[in-house]
């Protein structure tokens, strides 16, 4: 064991951090998802190596060993939601970290209640404005189980509610005004189109 005052990092940063593609989709990835820092992803790069680590050794093993530890892997990975319940090991293969990242408890706040960017999410959830059933989860990154995942809700005494109510029926009432004069605007009266045929009628005269 290590020394408790010193915990071992539970993340490993990308062998060249320095490349410009690799760079711009992490800061792809930390815009989606509301993510505070590069850590965070890495966290999440290195859960998701060892998951597949752990699908690769168990096609190493023989049939009769596989058979018993494969499925421990399987329900754990199903109770969180990465994978469905009939998924085989190359299901965990073709995982990405999108997938991981998609279960947070932050981007399923995000989704289900009706913020406008993650970021707000994740302000709430810091802040003890998020319940899931009885208990307050202030953890933007806890990983929601399946069965957890419906009883999300806003935290009784949260005003939150209200506010995303008032800002919602603002940008609706907003949006029609906004559309109006453009409706509105009459159209362009055609005084120019007759008048060639006036010019020809003088012509004729003449």
């Amino acid at each position: 064991m290590g020394d408790p005052k010193y915990p071992r990092r539970v993340w490993r940063k990308p062998k060249r951090p320095l490349n410009y593609e690799l760079k711009m989709e992490e800061l792809k990835t930390l815009g989606t998802f509301g993510l505070r820092t590069k850590r965070e992803l890495w966290k999440a790069h290195t859960e998701l190596s060892r998951v597949r680590h752990q699908a690769r050794s168990l096609l190493a093993l023989r049939q009769e060993v596989r058979a018993e530890k494969e499925p421990i892997l399987m329900k754990s990975l199903a109770r969180i939601g990465l994978v469905s319940s009939d998924s085989t090991l190359d299901d965990v293969l073709n995982l990405n970290v999108n997938d991981l990242l998609s279960r947070r408890l932050q981007t399923i706040v995000s989704k289900r209640l009706g913020f406008t960017t993650p970021y707000q999410a994740r302000q709430a959830v810091i802040h003890g404005h998020i319940m899931i059933g009885e208990r307050k989860v202030n953890i933007p990154s806890y990983t929601v189980a399946v069965e957890e995942e419906d009883n999300i809700h806003f935290a009784p005494e949260s005003k939150i509610p209200e506010m995303l109510e008032k800002n919602k029926s603002k940008s609706q009432s907003e949006t029609p005004a906004a559309e109006t004069p453009a409706a509105e605007t009459p159209a362009a009266e055609t005084p120019a189109a007759e008048t060639p045929a006036a010019d020809e009628e003088t012509n004729t005269e003449k």
